[in-house]
């Protein structure tokens, strides 16, 4: 199995993708999906043991920068993350 990136750099799309074989089973699934929309870092998707939120943070992005966007929009109010 491989991992490949998909980064569309003009439309501020990111995304970590497994794309191979596991025995006989067809693997293609995303590991990572992150948007640039409005200055606003929107995590997708994180299929990771470590969350990318927190990596983010530690790269100095700011909470308020950073939308969860794989919670629904009413939900997000409870995180300690941008709503949108």
């Amino acid at each position: 199995m491989e991992t490949e990136a998909v980064i569309d750099s003009e439309r501020d799309h990111y995304e970590v993708l497994h794309i191979g074989w596991d025995g006989v089973r067809r693997v293609h699934g995303s590991v990572v999906h992150i948007d640039i929309i409005n200055d606003k870092v929107w995590i997708q998707y994180d299929g990771t043991s470590q969350p990318v939120a927190e990596a983010l943070l530690e790269a100095g992005i700011l909470r308020e920068d950073i939308v969860l966007g794989f919670h629904p929009t009413e939900l997000r109010q409870y995180t300690d993350f941008a709503i949108s």
